[in-house]
Order: structure tokens, then C-alpha cells, then sequence
């Protein structure tokens, strides 16, 4: 929910560590502020706001040290304050630190600190920790961090600095992520990866309940009792371009653009000759897919539309008995999961607590995991270990566009090969859809040609009071994640809906001010969809739809007309989905709304 960097070495600390920050925004953007030890003295800057404000801050003052860490905070524990902002020091100015997660039992500890005549200034949880360091710290970082750890529940990150080391940072991981890295003569850590490409490519993701000491000679690691151990760095093939925003306004443009490339990237190595083949990344067996009798999905937020797709794919596909279920939902209720469960996790970012939580879950279980993630080497990934990756490279902008496209694509692929596994898929099917999804990119470019016809639409819309999106079978999944897009960046009220289920409440609601965007691909269910268009005309709502290429009867009921190429029945949402984020997108450039970083929004949601 937060983002942090730190850094050691002989570049310019606080260009490092801001810059770096910059790359963290999207993460938390409420308040923001960077720490620095230079002669064995803590310095430290906060203020309310984004990172550019901090900047300013630390060009005025001429701020600078020897090394130091910064954090850029989204609120859980105390308001949005200059006070509450991170980094927080303790009262002796010993240890300072930067964390993100959640404390548990920091009541508690604060209760006892201040017991023994220890003031705090803070609402935060955080400020629990970095006074207990400064309690318990004598003179050996490593042992008072294994004291910390042994006395605060829940999630963290911790980045800490002591006073007197002058070559150390020291950082502690459980249940938040953090990276580790090291170039020559400097070393790093970040809440993303992507924070440190410019510097080094080989990291080390730290692990629960692991600690590491950061200086410019390496990094060395350490369990939660203080004993040392070997670690494996991870080669990351992003690329440091992939950051930056280019020539676009916004990155939530730039990706949504990438996505043909992204599909294509993503069908490469798993589809050739129009078969699809998951063997060099899956070690199943004919007999391993005979015995799941269940499939669970298991995502939060775009990932779960992703996975309603691809359960309405393999129902096609196979005899498969399919549940889709949210993952802050799936650990608390009495749902059967044993060895014939095979459960696929899905999450952009591989830190995702709740669906990280009902792995465990599920694992404890017995059933067969599968992850399906952006980040090779994630914590779920790590855990799990079974995974299906995402190629779509990092995704800066936290409304999610070019990763639910890929994460379709991988889900469809899933769903075609273990259908081929189990003797379900016929071979006319599989080359049908293999051939269609390798024709995937050129319509997705299509679509994206039609960006200023779908920019004027947006104009004219921009001052509804809200959105009803509908759709029928395939086409209702692309109407939840449209809906979604739509309120996470414009603020506007916007709900999805079978567009059979209209009728039975919903269509109260409409008026000449509620527009209805209707997914109306030329298929069996055309005519159905048609009628619930007409009730929505009844009640005066102006109707969108999108629409199939040569379909010359829409025109009949609405002027707004998006078309889009024709392609396989199961691959409508592949299409569907890039009108309506770029609808998305132009309704909330037109309000004036800050498109890559929503209020109230973090990227990756790391606490329960």
C-alpha cells in the first residue's frame, strides 16, 4: 500500500531515493518523506502530498547525506498529516524507519513504551516499532531488529536505519513485499522492482520472516533468529523504458496502447501451428487433469473479471465444474477444497494478501495450485511455485488495463490445454480458437485506431450522473471490468449487470440522465440483448453499444455506435475491452481527474 527505497552508495542519496519514490507513487501519494544519516545524525523531511512536493522541499533545503531511505505513504493507521508521514524516528534520534503494512498489536506495545517514560508523536502503528528499536538497540542492529520482530504481529516492511552504522541499512519482511539489490559499490531496496532497473536487474525478492543487511561490500541475510543464510538473486528481463510514460499523457494511455503487443508476447512459445502446448511450464499429466474435478478461481478486483472470462471460456470447453470466487471471500467460507480442487490464483502483482491468504488456504487443503501473475518471483509465485507469468512487464498506472488482457489470454490458454489434457478438447476447437487468438493483436489494433471516434463519445457523456453497463454471456464479463474502469478513474457511479437482470430491479434506476453501454456482439444472444436495449429506450436512457462490424441493425436504436471486428464467440471480451477503457479513460481526462494515480487507490493491496 506504500512505497519505499533506499539506498547506499556514492551517487547523489537523495536524487536516488526520490527519483525511486517517484517510481512508487502509484503505490501511495497522500503524504511523502525521505531520511538521510550523515556524521552519525538522522536527518529527516515529510511533508503532505506527492513526491514532487517532497522534492521541493529538499532542493530548498539543500537536503542531503551519506545514505538514507525514503517512503511515499497511503493511510491506514492515523490521517493524512506531515506528522503521520514516514520516516519516523525515535524520541532518543537513534532509529529511524519507514515501513508498510500493519501492526496489529501497536496499541499494545505503545502502551508499555510509554509505561516506561517513552513519548510518542504519531497516530501511526509505525511508530510502535521504531520506538520499541529505540528501547531495546544497543549497539547490534541485528539483534534488536530479531527482538522487534519477535514482539509486533501483522504485516510488515521495514527499512531501518541506526545512528551509529554508517555503512548499513537494514530491512525486515513479513507479509509485505520488499527487493533487495546490488550493483557495484551500492545497494538498494524497494517495495517494486521496477524502482531499481535503472541501477541493476539481478535482486533478491525477500522472503517472510527474513531479514538482510544492505551496505555498498553486499547483502547479507538473515532468518527472524538472526542466523544467516545463502540467497539466490533473480535475473528481471524488464526492460527500464518500460517505466517511463514516453510521448503519452498518461501511463494508463501508454498501456492500454501496449496491449497488442502484450498478447502477442504472451501467445509466443505457448501456441504454435494452431495447437496450444503449457509443457514446458506445467509438468502435468494426462492422469494429473482426469482427477480435478473442480476448478476454483481465485482473484480481487480486474484479476477476478479476468478469471469470470475464463470460467465462461472452459464451460465450453469441457465438463469442468467452475467456481469464480473473490479472494477476501473464498478463505472465510466452508467451501470443499481437497486433491480433486485444482485452484488458480490470479494476481497482477504476486502480493495480493488476500489472494496470498487463500493459497495458503487452499494449499493446507490439498488441492493443486496454480499461480497466474506479472512478477516472476513474487511471494505467491515463491510460494505456490507452479505459475503461468504475464509478460506484459510492469504496469505503472493503478487502474489495470494491459494485464487483464494478458492474464485472459493466459487463462484462455490454461482452459484450452487442460480441456486437450483431458480429452475434452476437439481438434477443430482448438484450432479455431488458437487461430483466432493468434489473429488477437491486429484486431486490438483496430480497435485502438478507433481511439478519436471513442475520445468524442467520451465528451458527450462526461456529465452523466452515472453508467449502467450490460451484457449476455461472454459479453458480460467485459461489462463488469468496463464498469470498473470507469468508476476507479472518473468517479462516476457505474454498475454492470446480466442485462437479463435489468428487469428485475435495476431498471428502476433509469432516466435520461443514466446512460446504459450495451455489449451487443452479433451472436446467439443478439436479439435477447436487443430487447433489454429497448426497455433501457423505454425509460429514456441513451443507449452505447458496442457492436459487431457489419451489423446493419444497431443503428436502429442508437446513434452512439462502437463496432468492432469480428472474432470466435469466446473472444468477444478480448475485443470489447478496448472501447470501453479508452471510454474509461477520456470521460476522466475530461472531468479533470487524476487518471494514473485515483484517489482512495493503491496499486497493489498488501494488507487485509
Amino acid at each position: 500500500m506504500c512505497g519505499i527505497m533506499g539506498y547506499i552508495g556514492d551517487r547523489d542519496t537523495t536524487k536516488v531515493i526520490l527519483e525511486g519514490l517517484a517510481k512508487h507513487e502509484y503505490r501511495g501519494y497522500d503524504s511523502a518523506g525521505i531520511a538521510v544519516i550523515k556524521d552519525n545524525k538522522i536527518s529527516e523531511l515529510r511533508t503532505i502530498g506527492r513526491v514532487s512536493a517532497l522534492a521541493e522541499r529538499v532542493a530548498k533545503e539543500h537536503f542531503t547525506g551519506d545514505f538514507g531511505i525514503g517512503h511515499t505513504r497511503w493511510a491506514t493507521h492515523g490521517g493524512v498529516t506531515e506528522n503521520n508521514a514516514h520516516p519516523h524516528v525515535s524520541s532518543d534520534n537513534r532509529v529511524v524507519l519507514v515501513h508498510n503494512g500493519i501492526i496489529e498489536n501497536a496499541r499494545e506495545i505503545r502502551a508499555d513504551l510509554e509505561a516506561h517514560g517513552i513519548k510518542f508523536h504519531t497516530e501511526t502503528d509505525t511508530e510502535s516499532a521504531v520506538q520499541y528499536l529505540g528501547y531495546v538497540y544497543a549497539g547490534d542492529p541485528k539483534a534488536a531488529i530479531v527482538k522487534l520482530t519477535k514482539r509486533i504481529r501483522g504485516a510488515f516492511a521495514l527499512v531501518i536505519m541506526f545512528y551509529d552504522k554508517p555503512n548499513e541499512i537494514w530491512v525486515a519482511r513479513k507479509g509485505s513485499p520488499l527487493v533487495v539489490g546490488h550493483a557495484e559499490n551500492e545497494g538498494f531496496c524497494a517495495s517494486d522492482p521496477t524502482a531499481l532497473l535503472e541501477y541493476t536487474r539481478d535482486v533478491w525478492f525477500m522472503d517472510d520472516d527474513e531479514m538482510a543487511q544492505i551496505t555498498k561490500e553486499g547483502c547479507k541475510f538473515f532468518d527472524f533468529n538472526g542466523a544467516e543464510h545463502p540467497k539466490e538473486s533473480m535475473h528481471l528481463d524488464w526492460d527500464a523504458a518500460m517505466t517511463n510514460r514516453g510521448a503519452y499523457p498518461h501511463f494508463m494511455l501508454k498501456e492500454i496502447h501496449e496491449q497488442p503487443e502484450v498478447v502477442a508476447h504472451t501467445l509466443l512459445g505457448r501456441v504454435a501451428g494452431e495447437s496450444v502446448d503449457l509443457s514446458k511450464e506445467l509438468g502435468w499429466t494426462k492422469e494429473d487433469a482426469a482427477k480435478w474435478r473442480k476448478i476454483h478461481f481465485i482473484a480481487c478486483g480486474t484479476s477476478h473479471y479476468a478469471t469470470v472470462v475464463a470460467a465462461h471460456i472452459m464451460e465450453t470447453l469441457g465438463n469442468f465444474e467452475i467456481r469464480t470466487e473473490v479472494a477476501s471471500e473464498y478463505r472465510y467460507r466452508n467451501i470443499p477444497i481437497d486433491e480433486e480442487t485444482l485452484a488458480v490464483f490470479v494476481s497482477q502483482s504476486g502480493e495480493t494478501a488476500d489472494t496470498l491468504h487463500a493459497a495458503r488456504l487452499a494449499k493446507e487443503r490439498g488441492a493443486k495450485c496454480l499461480v497466474i501473475t506479472n512478477v516472476r518471483g513474487s511471494t505467491i509465485h515463491r510460494e505456490v511455485g507452479e505459475a503461468l507469468i504475464t509478460p506484459a512487464g510492469p504496469e505503472i498506472g493503478v487502474a489495470a488495463t494491459k494485464t487483464f488482457t494478458a492474464q485472459m489470454t493466459v487463462l484462455t490458454l490454461l482452459g484450452l490445454y487442460l480441456a486437450k489434457l483431458r480429452g475434452d478438447l476437439k481438434p477443430d476447437t482448438e484450432r479455431r480458437l488458437t487461430a483466432a487468438l493468434m489473429d488477437i493483436p491486429g484486431k486490438l489494433a483496430t480497435m485502438l485506431s478507433k481511439e478519436k471516434e471513442i475520445e468524442a463519445l467520451a465528451r458527450d457523456f462526461a456529465d452523466a450522473r452515472g453508467f449502467f453497463f450490460i451484457g449476455r454471456g461472454l459479453a458480460y464479463p467485459p461489462a463488469l471490468e468496463g464498469a470498473l474502469k470507469l468508476k476507479e478513474i472518473s468517479y462516476l457511479h457505474a454498475e454492470a449487470y446480466p442485462a437479463g437482470e435489468m428487469k428485475h430491479g435495476p431498471i428502476a434506476l433509469l432516466d435520461k440522465e443514466l446512460p446504459v453501454v450495451a455489449l451487443v456482439p452479433k451472436n446467439a444472444l443478439w436479439e435477447k440483448t436487443i430487447s433489454n436495449i429497448e426497455e433501457s429506450m423505454a425509460r429514456k436512457s441513451p443507449i452505447i453499444a458496442i457492436a459487431t462490424e457489419g451489423d446493419g441493425e444497431i443503428g436502429h436504436y442508437t446513434k452512439h455506435v462502437i463496432f468492432t471486428p469480428e472474432t470466435e464467440p469466446e473472444l468477444f471480451p478480448f475485443i470489447a475491452i478496448i472501447p470501453l477503457q479508452l471510454f474509461a479513460y477520456y470521460i476522466a481526462r475530461q472531468r479533470g481527474c487524476d487518471i494514473d494515480m485515483p484517489r482512495n487507490l493503491a496499486k497493489s493491496v498488501t494488507v487485509e
